[in-house]
């Protein structure tokens, strides 16, 4: 039980270091749920582990992730890993289980198609490995190369056709398609989880959970985020943006109250023999506030700049008006691209690149000449009630980075905040004037999700 122990407290660890907030209560809580339950059922076991554990919503794939690294469902090459090496009888026993729906056979499937086709490194050339990867450089097993060499997904129309039979009415024929594309996905999870497993095995645990662990969601860098990744944020946007405006809704009620009114207080003071028991405040105009955005549209920096612009236009009922603006070498108004983004998000920074003008004959940012442009031909959308976002890296290729537009737009402005997504680390490196700006505008850390929440919340006027 010692062990057992050792393992879970390993596990909280590997948790935490994944964004994942676990204190000791949860994980005592967490080691009763596994001394009542025995580990007889090991989904049961991830089933408690997960409900003592985890608190918040989106967390569940990162948990399961790391739960298949710590508390695997085998060690070594499992035993069914054995039952074919024919690429095409495996390809024929994976039809008939994916049509079936059959979970342990699946993943039965999987450990074999990792255990001959997914070898590399001293383990693909007969070579024994060992703690690290062995002598002959990187050794372990791929996903990947399993999954090229399967092509489960070029399954779909045999599956699809063993799953509906003789049924071929057009609501049979949908369902049968979304389970079939469901089933291709569980096995392909179930080939990752086993490649990360048996590389864990031989490359150490806490190294395969830091480095192979895709993050939570909200911690996915957006200058480095995936497709899929970046349709998985688009998702979050309605959700978030719901809890965003609440917060922003109530924050502005508590700050509607104002000041209280010293002269008014004591007056109401005498009826009660100068005791200030009922306070009096100023009361304060009512109006929401106007936002302006500033984008850089250029390189990886497009996909933080897009998220944003979507969550704030979700938000944009917390305004009383908002305008955005794009740049790459020029800046140009996209306020209508935005606001007519809502029936296709993904193609907004595709229409904002084709569509606004900001570039002369490169792609290459120009901070100097777009901030230039910007404050020659819409200062005016910049007002005393006006706070103004910057969202960009602050790369100016070598170029002037005009400080003295940044300084005329926080003088226009009641705030200015810049909204940076690559690490502080990295600010003032190569061509990179985001220090000169900070010393201008407050500059933030944008990197992920969970610092733009915190950011939104903190920054956007309530």
């Amino acid at each position: 039980m010692n062990a057992l122990a050792g393992r879970l407290v390993e596990f909280v660890g590997a948790l935490r270091e994944h964004g994942i907030g676990v204190g000791p209560g949860e994980t005592v809580d967490a080691a009763a749920a596994v001394d009542v339950l025995g580990l007889a059922d090991r989904e049961q076991v991830r089933a408690a582990l997960a409900a003592t554990l985890l608190r918040r919503s989106g967390q569940r794939a990162t948990f399961d992730a790391l739960f298949d690294l710590y508390f695997p469902v085998a060690v070594g090459s499992a035993e069914t890993a054995a039952e074919t090496t024919d690429l095409a009888e495996l390809r024929e026993a994976l039809v008939e289980a994916l049509a079936q729906g059959d979970a342990e056979r699946m993943r039965a499937l999987a450990a074999a198609g990792v255990d001959v086709f997914g070898q590399y490194g001293s383990f693909g050339q007969g070579g024994q490995g060992g703690q690290g990867g062995g002598s002959g450089g990187m050794s372990g097993w791929s996903a990947y190369q399993t999954l090229e060499r399967v092509r489960p997904d070029a399954l779909l129309n045999r599956v699809l056709a063993a799953i509906r039979g003789a049924q071929g009415d057009g609501l049979g024929e949908a369902l049968a398609r979304q389970e079939a594309t469901s089933r291709i996905a569980a096995f392909r999870e179930q080939v990752q989880a086993e490649a990360r497993r048996r590389t864990a095995e031989y490359r150490g645990r806490e190294r395969i959970a830091r480095h192979a662990v895709a993050p939570q969601t909200d911690l996915v860098s957006f200058t480095n985020a995936s497709t899929a990744q970046l349709a998985e944020l688009r998702r979050t946007i309605q959700p978030l943006s719901r809890k965003l405006a609440t917060r922003l809704a109530s924050r502005r009620r508590r700050a509607r109250r104002g000041q209280i009114d010293l002269r008014r207080t004591l007056r109401r003071s005498l009826a009660t023999g100068g005791v200030p028991m009922r306070p009096v405040l100023r009361e304060r105009r009512p109006g929401r506030p106007e936002l302006v955005l500033l984008c850089d549209m250029s390189g990886s920096v497009a996909g933080f700049a897009q998220f944003t612009l979507l969550l704030v236009r979700a938000l944009a009922d917390q305004f009383s008006k908002v305008r955005t603006f794009a740049f790459v070498e020029l800046t140009d108004e996209i306020t209508d691209l935005v606001t007519a983004s809502a029936a296709d998000p993904e193609a907004l920074a595709r229409r904002i690149l084709t569509e606004a003008k900001l570039t002369r004959w490169g792609m290459s940012s120009d901070y100097g000449d777009s901030l230039g442009s910007f404050v020659d031909g819409w200062a005016d959308a910049v007002g005393p009630r006006t706070s103004v976002l910057i969202l960009g890296d602050g790369r100016t290729n070598g170029g002037d980075p005009n400080l003295a537009a940044v300084r005329e737009i926080a003088d226009r402005a009641k705030h200015v905040h810049w909204l940076n997504p690559e690490p502080r680390s990295a600010w003032g490196t190569g061509d990179s004037a985001a220090l000169r700006y900070a010393r201008v505008v407050p500059m933030h850390e944008c990197r992920n999700l969970r610092q733009l929440t915190r950011l939104v919340t903190e920054l956007l006027p309530g």
